[in-house]
């Protein structure tokens, strides 16, 4: 029997590596998987260990440009139309803009768009409006719509985005879930780590992991770091992860005693680097789901989130993580205070997150629940 195709479609080549390995392996088996990328400054050598049916390099701009984005949208509706493609997923809000309408155009039959967070959040005005247009604009072109979690399931229902109707969540949540396999505590890995970053062994480590930029909440942590290192000598911060906005610089204004933090900028390995530190912290103004959470939860790591709506299923208050207020360095610095003078307390919440993930957010439960809904909608 002729398998049925599916094409995924994404804007950077490391949404699919990091986000969507496990579903295409998976889903290989049972249908011809095709893969869409901006490849310009890649090499299709990078998926090498996927089992594609194809990989087609279409220059997917991440900011908004007409011309390219015109470009962009004829060249995916002809290459729909030539492969005949019975499914088009998208992923990322510009993907989903150019890729769900080419799709349309191209009369491919089931055309599914996962939400994974949203820009607009933290605009305002007339930028705001543009960017929940577009939203509505996948939504309204899309036959199957997805949401990474529920509450931000809600929160799109709430703007009048998506409908109860029209919109699901696999399981409890999360586009890919965590490697359970891959993320496993160990004191040796962390004790190896932190003697390569000079890390003493008794220092209370807080660590940021992620994309470097002012919705990350990176400005309070770097004023709370600060307020803290002032009062506490045996503290650090761990900052892994691209600088979008020049926030070092930032930070090096904010953090007098800026020998107590380390850059270490892009890592490959999060299940490595997450292993050196005691507290993981994720004090963002918006955010999809949080999938840095839960790989911290897996390792063992207690965890200080914000309270807004996209990170409420990834921990549990008390019981796997503590939880700010939106911008709030006073409310920041006081959980952190209460981590870095319990360390009992930081062992029972890290305890309860890898319980949490295990239960719930494994790599393998979330594909079991990727492949069912393709079974059944497909």
């Amino acid at each position: 029997m002729k398998k049925k195709k599916i094409c995924f479609v994404v804007s950077s080549p490391y949404t699919a590596l990091a986000f969507l390995q496990n579903h295409i392996k998976e889903l290989a088996t049972f249908y011809d998987v095709y893969l869409v990328a901006n490849l310009e400054n890649e090499s299709t050598d990078i998926f090498w260990k996927l089992p594609l049916k194809g990989i087609k390099n279409i220059a997917i701009p991440r900011e908004i440009s007409l011309l390219k984005d015109f470009k962009a949208l004829m060249t995916l509706k002809s290459y729909f139309k030539e492969i005949q493609f019975d499914v088009v997923y998208t992923v990322t809000p510009k993907a989903g803009l150019l890729g769900v309408f080419a799709a349309r155009l191209a009369n491919v039959n089931k055309r599914i768009h996962i939400f994974t967070g949203q820009v607009w959040h933290t605009k305002t005005g007339v930028i705001k409006k543009i960017l929940m247009l577009i939203d509505r604009f996948i939504v309204w072109n899309a036959t199957h719509i997805l949401v990474d979690g529920e509450s931000q399931r809600q929160f799109l229902i709430q703007h009048s985005i998506v409908r109860e109707t029209n919109s699901f969540v696999l399981g409890k949540g999360s586009i890919s879930g965590v490697d359970t396999n891959r993320f496993v505590p160990s004191r040796i890995v962390k004790r190896e780590v932190r003697e390569e970053l000079g890390i003493q062994q008794n220092e209370v480590v807080f660590m940021f992991l992620g994309r470097m930029n002012e919705d990350k909440g990176i400005y309070e942590l770097a004023v709370t770091f600060n307020r803290l290192q002032k009062k506490y000598s045996n503290v650090r911060l761990l900052l892994v992860g691209g600088d979008e906005e020049n926030m070092t610089s930032v930070i090096k204004e904010k953090v007098k005693n800026i020998g107590a933090v380390i850059f270490y900028g892009f890592t490959q390995e999060p299940e490595r680097l997450l292993q050196a530190c005691d507290v993981f912290c994720l004090p963002s103004y918006r955010e999809g789901f949080g999938s840095s959470v839960i790989e911290a939860s897996l390792l063992g790591k207690p965890v200080i989130c914000s309270n807004t709506y996209g990170l409420k299923e990834t921990i549990i208050e008390n019981k796997t993580g503590l939880r700010h207020k939106v911008a709030d360095a006073d409310s920041l610095f006081f959980q952190m205070e209460k981590l870095v003078n319990d360390k009992e307390l930081r062992k029972e919440l890290g305890k309860g997150g890898r319980t949490h993930v295990l239960e719930n957010f494994s790599a393998e439960l979330i594909t079991d629940k990727w492949l069912e809904f393709y079974k059944q909608k497909i």
